[in-house]
């Protein structure tokens, strides 16, 4: 028995592969032990649906997850196990069954389920629960939750609570209709703010014995079918609104090419609704009598879901990028998902100790949403590989601002960062020099120093692979131009720590003779940032450079 409030993950079912992610390389023995573990995994989920109407994971992360499970078991040829009865799974059968939907990939499937289909509307998949309600004589008289699509929980109880759900009918008729019921909102707008968990709201609350009527009133119900109703949808929707229920004819439209329905999938995607949904639903008006429907996607309806708001991602690798200044950003190379029309191939962690507390390895699976619709953004961790492969991390002492000026050996990340930096904007803002630059440079062995590049020529450059003579001439124009560049500009371009409205006036000698407290004194500089400058000025390295930049002409050296 399926669990009650996870009905639409379970019953979508999918036409092609669900996952385009290859098959793991495992061996027999871990694939059994991973998926045993992501099966746990979800019957803990579910668990917590059951006995305390709690929900321990995004709706959309939980199919996926399921999504997830089958292709692993289908990637090794395994069997999923008898689902044992859950708690509050129910036992009551339902009149006419519930059938699943299939899952179109993409506007291509769209297209091809179209062809050569006449009368179709379109609806909002409304990401809800599955119901389906019984009137004799026009009364309400039996609610039954869609359980595993042939029974299902009596949530008759309940539905005498729900305001939206009429107790009477207009007419005295014997009506069994099947519908969703939702968590009113109000003017959401899906593209904006994903589903809020919507469907585990209302999952929770039907899960529970004792729903107040106050709660009731911010269910809502949409009424998607009407098995044993008029023979084309049109007809069905117009007697369902008779009879009364509403939103029975605005969230039905004609559907006669792929365009109309890309329009409405659009549109229902970015408009205000008062209901969270996850997708839409092609269906043809004319379909078989209710009495010959089965458990299963039938072949007169399916669904285009939304792009996920989360994606859930396999995570492959994970490197340490070290900035200019010394931060450790842990990146996360992933096996590639499609999030909202984008694939996405890595994400950051943000810092180091966020990993570290996150404690994320390659086989992990982590849930990836986007920032601004634009940025990759890891949100958590949702299953652990139980394999834990080793990862050597950077120590953070180990890098700091004045750490790296030589492409030593675990220094090349800061390194080539310095580079960036010293070329960008901030910097000496070099044309035709970026990162691309840099590496070829320091890939062919020509860069140990981060000035090295001072002395180069074209002899050298013409032994480099990846520089033409046309590249080749601007770039050494463009490196000479560096010789001419202020001495201030020289100052940033070398990593000096931010002075505020401190004066700068050279030479170099006068500002590396300051101390501590003479930094201090200066307008706008504090103690911390003064002990900055004078480390600064006195290191090593960055002696060493003064020296180079002295010795090649550079005003203020």
């Amino acid at each position: 028995m399926l669990p009650l409030s996870r009905t639409i993950a379970c019953f979508i079912f999918i036409t092609g592969p669900a996952i385009a992610a290859p098959c793991p390389d495992w061996p027999t023995e871990r694939a059994q032990t991973e998926i045993a573990a992501l099966q746990q995994r979800i019957d803990e989920w579910d668990d917590t649906y059951h006995r305390y109407g709690r929900s321990l994971v995004a709706d959309e992360l939980y199919d996926q997850s399921r999504l997830k499970l089958d292709q692993w078991r289908n990637c090794f040829g395994l069997e999923a196990p008898a689902t044992p009865l859950r708690p509050g799974a129910g036992k009551v059968p339902h009149p006419v069954v519930h059938t699943g939907l299939d899952k179109l990939k993409d506007a291509d499937g769209a297209r091809a389920w179209l062809h050569d289909r006449e009368d179709v509307w379109v609806q909002p998949k409304v990401d809800g629960v599955a119901v389906t309600l019984v009137y004799r004589g026009g009364r309400l008289h039996q609610a039954i939750s869609r359980g595993d699509g042939i029974q299902g929980q009596d949530w008759t109880w309940a539905v005498h609570k729900i305001s939206s759900i009429p107790q009477r009918l207009r007419q005295p008729l014997d009506v069994l209709v099947q519908g969703e019921l939702y968590w009113r909102l109000n003017s959401h707008v899906q593209a904006d703010n994903g589903s809020l968990n919507a469907r585990s709201t209302i999952a929770g609350l039907m899960a529970r014995t004792n729903l107040t009527v106050q709660e009731g009133t911010y269910i809502g119900l949409f009424v998607w079918d009407w098995p044993d109703g008029p023979h084309t949808l049109p007809e069905r929707m117009a007697a369902l609104s008779e009879l009364g229920f509403a939103n029975t004819l605005d969230y039905n439209q004609p559907v006669r090419t792929l365009a109309d329905a890309e329009r409405w999938r659009d549109h229902w995607y970015r408009t205000p609704l008062p209901f969270a949904s996850d997708g839409i639903v092609l269906r043809q008006s004319r379909r078989p009598p209710a009495k010959r429907w089965q458990a299963r996607a039938p072949f007169w309806a399916v669904a285009w879901k939304y792009p996920y708001a989360q994606a859930l991602a396999e995570v492959r690798k994970v490197h340490f990028k070290v900035g200019r200044t010394g931060r450790i950003t842990p990146v996360l190379e992933l096996e590639r998902i499609r999030l909202d029309d984008r694939w996405i191939r890595r994400v950051s962690v943000s810092s180091l100790k966020r990993w570290e507390e996150m404690d994320i390895r390659p086989g992990d699976q982590v849930a990836i949403s986007l920032a601004g619709l634009t940025i990759p953004r890891l949100d958590s961790v949702v299953l652990r590989s139980v394999e834990r492969q080793e990862v050597n991390a950077p120590l953070a002492d180990d890098y700091h601002v004045l750490s790296c000026w030589q492409a030593t050996p675990g220094c090349e990340s800061q390194f080539l960062a310095r580079l960036n930096w010293l070329s960008g904007k901030h910097g000496l803002a070099l044309p035709h020099v970026g990162p691309g630059t840099w590496e070829k440079l320091l890939a062919a062995g020509r860069l140990h120093g981060l000035l090295d590049w001072l002395t180069l020529d074209a002899a050298e450059l013409a032994n480099i692979g990846g520089f033409g003579e046309r590249s080749s001439a601007r770039l050494l124009a463009s490196l000479d131009s560096a010789r001419q560049r202020p001495f201030g500009q020289w100052l940033k371009a070398l990593g000096l720590p931010p002075v505020g409205e401190a004066r700068l006036e050279g030479p170099w000698q006068v500002l590396a003779e300051r101390n501590t407290e003479q930094w201090q004194a200066e307008a706008g500089i504090g103690p911390g940032r003064a002990a900055q400058l004078s480390a600064f000025f006195r290191d090593p390295q960055v002696l060493a450079l003064s020296e180079e930049l002295r010795t090649a002409g550079v005003d203020g050296f």
